[in-house]
């Protein structure tokens, strides 16, 4: 049977949103209890443990023959077991690959680093604007590079500049 003929399972179709579609969908090793599959929908990436995640929540999603994993903004690292024994169906999870970084990367409006403390430092912050699927409202985020204390008052006060520049300069 190919990938693609499978059906989506009706307890994922069940939850989609009015309007929401499925992209595409791949097997994958659940645990007992969860559904067996990993879902790409138009709004949100549903996990066989039947959480959905929305794309604009999603950050520095990695692939091995083994794994897909991401982090959740504001959730963790999560990570899905792919279905990869030869002795299994083979799988092949490109398409899957591709949707997800297409449905991420669709999301973020601006992605800008500025170097801190000083204009040739390695470390700083980075902000991204990040919108939803269909959304009209950017969202910002602060990301600090390892090492910054996010209580330093001259950090806080570096990223309020960047931000107020930055949004002038975009529109968002």
């Amino acid at each position: 049977m190919g990938l693609f003929r499978r059906a989506v399972p009706e307890s994922v179709r069940a939850r989609l949103e009015r309007g929401e579609r499925v992209l595409t969908h791949a097997p994958v090793r659940a645990a007992e209890g969860e559904e067996p599959f990993l879902v790409a929908t138009t709004l949100a990436l549903y996990l066989p443990d039947g959480r959905a995640v929305p794309w604009q929540n999603i950050d520095q999603a990695r692939w091995t023959p083994d794994t897909l994993t991401f982090d959740e903004e504001g959730g963790g690292r999560h990570t899905v077991r792919l279905r990869s024994e030869p002795a299994e169906d083979a799988v092949d999870y490109r398409r899957m690959a591709e949707t997800v970084a297409e449905r991420v990367t669709a999301t973020i409006l601006v992605n800008r680093f500025f170097p801190y403390p000083h204009d040739d430092s390695a470390t700083g912050f980075r902000l991204v604007a990040r919108r939803p699927p269909g959304g009209s409202e950017a969202h910002w985020r602060v990301h600090l590079s390892e090492g910054l204390d996010p209580k330093d008052q001259a950090l806080s006060e570096a990223v309020s500049r960047a931000l107020v520049r930055l949004r002038e300069q975009m529109g968002v």
